[in-house]
C-alpha cells in the first residue's frame, strides 16, 4: 500500500474513533487534516480512494481537509486541479498549505478549490514578542481581509508564544497551530488536550 494512501487511512480511522469516543457524528466540528503529496495529487484514483476510505469508516466529507502545498499547485492545469474540485464539491475542505512561499499570482486564487489558507510560519515569526514588528502585521491583515473577501478561512502556522496567537486573533484569523498550543503527540494526548479545552 502506497504510503500517502495509507496515512490518510490512518488519519480517518483515527477521526472516527474520536467522533466515537466524543459521542458519534454529533460531537461537533472535528476535522482531521492530511496533507497530500504531489504524487497522490496527480495520481488518478484519489477521489475515488478517498471516497472508499471515507465510506468504510463511516466518516463524513465535512471531516476532512487535504492540505496541498502552494507550490504543487502553481501552474496546475484543469486535469491536475479536476480531482480537487470533485472532492471539494462532495464536502471535503482543501486547504493551501504554505501560503506565501510559493511566489503564486494571487489571481489563482479564484480558480483554486481551496477553502482553507494555511499562512506559512515566516509570516508570523517577527509577532512572537509583544509589540510585534508593524510591516508583518499589514501583511497578515492584508492576506487575511483578502482570504476573507474570497470566503477562505485562514489558518496560521507556527504559533510558539502567547503574544502571536492573541495578535492573530484580534486581525482575524479563524485557527492557528503551532507550539503554543501543542506539540505532536500520540492521539491519547490529543484526546485529552480536547478534553481540557472543552471543560475550559
Amino acid at each position: 500500500m502506497p504510503l500517502g494512501r495509507w496515512v490518510l487511512e490512518e488519519s480517518i480511522r483515527q477521526a472516527r474513533a474520536w467522533r466515537v469516543r466524543h459521542g458519534g457524528q454529533d460531537a461537533g466540528p472535528l476535522r482531521i487534516n492530511v496533507n497530500l503529496s504531489p504524487c497522490q495529487l496527480s495520481h488518478p484514483g484519489l477521489v475515488q480512494d478517498t471516497v472508499d476510505i471515507l465510506e468504510r469508516a463511516g466518516v463524513t466529507p465535512d471531516a476532512l481537509c487535504l492540505e496541498v502545498t502552494e507550490s504543487a499547485l502553481i501552474g496546475a492545469d484543469d486535469d491536475l486541479l479536476k480531482p480537487l474540485r470533485r472532492l471539494a464539491e462532495m464536502g471535503v475542505d482543501i486547504a493551501l498549505d504554505d501560503f506565501g512561499t510559493g511566489y503564486s499570482n494571487l489571481a489563482n486564487l479564484r480558480r483554486l478549490p481551496v477553502s482553507v489558507l494555511k499562512l506559512d510560519r515566516s509570516f508570523t515569526q517577527g509577532m512572537q514578542q509583544f509589540p510585534a514588528d508593524p510591516v508583518d502585521l499589514k501583511i497578515v491583515e492584508g492576506i487575511v481581509t483578502l482570504a476573507h473577501s474570497l470566503d477562505l478561512a485562514v489558518t496560521v502556522e507556527g504559533v510558539e508564544t502567547g503574544a502571536q496567537a492573541e495578535q492573530l486573533r484580534v486581525l482575524g484569523c479563524d485557527t492557528a497551530q503551532g507550539w503554543y498550543y501543542a506539540r505532536p503527540g500520540p492521539p491519547e494526548r490529543l484526546h485529552d488536550l480536547a478534553l481540557a479545552d472543552a471543560k475550559g
